[in-house]
């Protein structure tokens, strides 16, 4: 004898279909399968696109909220941009105060031939006559309004729109350990 909850069960259509990466993929697969090499990567790249755009959201965590007194706006077109720098995942945020006046913007860039690129200018901050400042044992080059640190070696963050004394309270509202394991 079914019991009410097994009977339901029996129910139900098979299993669920499958999110669009998975089907994308198998449509990659099927077509390679087949000998349509043009369709095989148009689905491949359909499928990178959604794991990057996954990939950004889960970064976009990390952008510290807007303090008391600011309005955050996160950056929609960011993965847009990154496309045209190369590729990665990237997640914008600028920071607007309530009472008006110039934003502060803060900016994370990962698995982009760009971050390598900076990463060598971080370093060395005093070569480039930038200030070092430490927020949350994270090590910051700072210059000309504007912070830049390399997480983990492979995320850049960067806070512009202001002294140190103006980016740093952004910045020690994120937890840069957390985005050193982000996307591992």
């Amino acid at each position: 004898m079914l019991r009410p909850l097994a009977l339901c069960l029996c129910l139900l259509p098979a299993p669920v279909l499958a999110d669009e990466i998975e089907e994308a993929l198998s449509a990659a697969l099927e077509a390679y399968q087949a000998g349509d090499t043009t369709f095989a990567l148009e689905e491949l790249d359909f499928a990178r696109a959604k794991l990057q755009e996954m990939k950004a959201d889960a970064l976009i965590g990390f952008l510290p909220p807007a303090p008391e007194g600011w309005r955050q706006e996160i950056d929609e077109d960011m993965a847009i941009g990154l496309g045209m720098m190369g590729g990665g995942a990237g997640a914008s945020a600028s920071y607007y105060p309530e009472g008006g006046g110039s934003a502060v913007t803060i900016t994370l860039m990962a698995d982009n031939p760009m971050v390598a690129g900076m990463a060598a200018m971080v370093a060395n901050a005093g070569a480039i006559g930038a200030s070092i400042e430490r927020v949350n044992r994270q090590q910051f080059a700072a210059q000309d309004d504007q912070m830049m640190a390399m997480v983990a070696n492979r995320i850049l963050v960067q806070a512009e729109g202001g002294s140190p004394e103006r980016l740093i309270p952004f910045l020690e509202a994120m937890d840069f350990r957390a985005l050193a394991s982000w996307g591992l």
